[in-house]
């Protein structure tokens, strides 16, 4: 019995060590950074192996106090390209230690995973090519419609009950830039994600004047920084840097510059205005999943 004791303490020593970020982050002098390719203003590549957004930044801050709170004179930070599919198994198997992406927070996925106080609140909505006719969700009958493999959109969609009884055809993207141009090329006749990520793309796109933002909001989302679970150490000090950057404005000023002010590399704004959802939640900070926003 005491064997099985100690075998039973010593395991969970094991799982504590392999979950706990922290002591990883001060042993490595590392830390990986997953970031998206083409999540709109929120996290997107420059090329070289250069990543921005307004989450990166985020981030960015939040690794900086980290870096301070562990007394490291120097902090590694590791970039990490992460798509729709892959970026749960990355941050649970320890590729990924921080993800700063457009991950939305539900109750699916805490199971896996742990996210930290919502640094973001998106409206899902559709993009569609400006002279389409295409003005709601009933506009959607008989249509192509592309959403990005690994994500909640269109699921989102056919649980709208303004979409109840209509037949459309789902095509797939492998990342966000490739389902937008789906629906550049005509391949598709709207796009249905996250409102600041269809907003970034039109922004970035050859011809902005071409695509608009239309439609009903067919859900809104908590989005947020998404961390490994089970490892409230470096969950509290991911949130308590996020914390102090909402009580002293910076949140705010890192919004404005990247979702109202010209971004690069073509110095476009996407023009976002920040959503009284998101007020309430810099307001009061909070980890509450997608769900509890439906219960408004």
């Amino acid at each position: 019995m005491f064997a099985a004791v100690a075998l039973a303490l010593a395991a969970g020593g094991a799982w504590a060590q392999a979950n706990d970020t922290l002591a990883k982050i001060k042993s490595s002098g590392s830390v990986t950074m997953g970031v998206r390719e083409s999540s709109g203003a929120l996290s997107y590549t420059l090329g070289d192996g250069k990543y921005v957004g307004y989450h990166v930044e985020i981030c960015q801050k939040v690794l900086a106090d980290i870096q301070k709170q562990l007394g490291l004179a120097k902090l590694d930070v590791k970039y990490q390209p992460v798509t729709s599919q892959n970026r749960i198994p990355l941050v649970q198997n320890g590729t990924v230690d921080i993800e700063c992406g457009s991950t939305t927070n539900n109750v699916a996925r805490q199971k896996d995973v742990s996210f930290a106080v919502t640094t973001f609140v998106e409206e899902v909505r559709m993009a569609v090519k400006a002279n389409s006719g295409i003005n709601a969700i009933k506009d959607l009958n008989g249509r192509n419609v592309a959403t990005t493999t690994g994500t909640t959109s269109v699921q989102t969609l056919r649980k709208n009950e303004r979409a109840a009884g209509m037949d459309f055809k789902e095509v797939y993207g492998k990342d966000h830039a490739d389902s937008f141009l789906l629906l550049e090329s005509g391949r598709a006749d709207a796009f249905i994600m996250d409102g600041s990520l269809l907003a970034g793309l039109i922004a970035k796109s050859k011809n902005p004047a071409d695509f608009k933002i239309a439609g009903e909001v067919l859900s809104v989302e908590p989005i947020a920084i998404m961390l490994r679970k089970d490892d409230p150490a470096f969950k509290k000090a991911v949130d308590d840097s996020i914390k102090a950057m909402m009580k002293s404005g910076e949140i705010a000023k890192l919004y404005d510059k990247w979702l109202m002010q010209p971004i690069p590399p073509a110095n476009a704004k996407v023009g976002l205005a920040m959503s009284d959802n998101l007020k309430a939640a810099l307001a009061n900070p909070n980890d509450k999943p997608a769900e509890d926003y439906a219960k408004k």
